[in-house]
């Protein structure tokens, strides 16, 4: 049977493929009823630093709005490169992007051909997988093992062939709030000289390393350098998601052709934001802000762990990812669950079922972001307790 013109569907093959987020539906409920909000990872702590916001209106005022510099502030690009343990050549390795969102976007573009595969681990950030498939490739999912959310390494292994292009990691993790070893690195780095692999790791929580870690970024080990592309974002640590600061570190010649896509993207991220950033961003005590995130861990794992939940301790980041199954018996979970501790405490969670390749496998879990006021959070705990 043939097909006309006027039969062709109005939008692309690619775009029609991509699912309604997992999270749609507690997106609604976060923003028109949720009392409280614990589902959502948009800062709510720390507070936007006051001086960010001084500094945003003086760039304003005194002029910085129209295009300026299309790789970034120069002084915003020092400043990142400074605060990388990594040495940095901040202009020739560093781009300042819209969000880590599109420096995600750009990191497939400019590293990935269509019918590639990328590597990623499975629970994960949802967006990770759909950006792989509208970039063109074809994300190999390998799984994470509960309870502490580690990969088993005859399995990662498994998962690389001729046609891996890249692996696409994420430390501290969202959504299980693992932090990637040293141990396990090399295990990937091995994997990645073998096949000759790019390393894309989306460090975005990197400030949030709980218990006396230091965060360990992919461009810090050997074998992996590189090879390596670091996701980086101002959203959490400097609560300004809304001003979508992001960049990518990578080689120079990595970061030629990801500038070359970026100028077909946003060409720069808002330019009186950038300048902002770049004044303000040294005096923000980013060690007191992880201090005071890790109190506010400790309290969501005490409220959960009294409710009956199960979960490794979070070693970063900002969720808690929960085992729901002692509460349910095994039966039930998932969206439902959610919405019925929200009907009946006013408090909100998000599925675990979001964050899986087949959600089925998430039904029992549920994710907890605690990057909240703490007196939000002990709201939580007298409506959970009570209910």
């Amino acid at each position: 049977m043939t097909h006309s013109a006027a039969d062709r569907p109005p939008v692309s093959a690619r775009a029609a493929r991509i699912p309604i987020t997992g999270l749609a539906e507690v997106f609604i409920l976060a923003l028109t009823g949720a009392e409280v909000d614990l589902a959502i990872g948009t800062p709510r702590h720390p507070e936007t630093p006051g001086e960010l916001i001084e500094e945003a209106a003086r760039a304003l005022r005194s002029g910085h709005n129209q295009y300026e510099h299309p790789y970034g502030d120069v002084v915003l690009r020092q400043r990142i490169a400074e605060s990388l343990a990594a040495p940095t050549d901040p202009d020739a390795e560093l781009t300042i992007t819209a969000g880590a969102t599109e420096a995600l976007f750009v990191a497939l573009l400019g590293t990935v051909d269509p019918g590639d595969e990328v590597i990623l681990f499975n629970p994960g950030f949802e967006q990770f997988s759909e950006a792989i498939t509208l970039a063109g490739a074809v994300p190999r999912h390998v799984r994470l093992h509960p309870p502490e959310w580690r990969f088993d390494p005859a399995e990662l292994a498994a998962a690389f062939t001729s046609r891996t292009r890249a692996v696409l990691l994420n430390t501290p993790s969202n959504p299980t709030g693992r932090v990637l070893t040293r141990e396990e690195f090399d295990e990937i780095a091995e994997l990645c000289e073998r096949w000759n692999v790019t390393a894309i790791c989306d460090e975005v929580y990197s400030a949030f390393v709980f218990d006396g870690r230091a965060h360990l970024s992919v461009a810090d080990v050997p074998g992996l350098a590189e090879r390596s592309v670091v996701i980086g974002s101002m959203s959490k640590s400097h609560a300004v998601s809304g001003w979508r600061l992001g960049f990518l570190r990578a080689d120079p010649a990595r970061t030629a052709a990801f500038r070359n896509v970026k100028s077909l993207t946003t060409l720069t991220a808002a330019v009186p934001l950038q300048v902002a950033a770049g004044r303000a961003a040294p005096s923000v005590d980013l060690a007191a802000a992880a201090a005071e995130m890790a109190e506010r861990r400790d309290v969501a794992q005490e409220i959960f762990s009294r409710m009956g939940m199960k979960f490794a301790p979070v070693e970063g980041g900002c969720y808690l990812f929960a085992d729901i199954s002692p509460l349910t018996g095994g039966e039930g979970g998932g969206m439902p669950f959610v919405r019925d501790l929200f009907e009946r405490s006013g408090v909100l969670l998000a599925p675990g079922s979001a964050f899986y390749a087949d959600p089925a496998q998430g039904e029992q879990y549920v994710r907890v972001a605690f990057n909240r006021p703490m007196e939000t959070l002990r709201d939580a705990e007298r409506r959970l307790l009570d209910a």
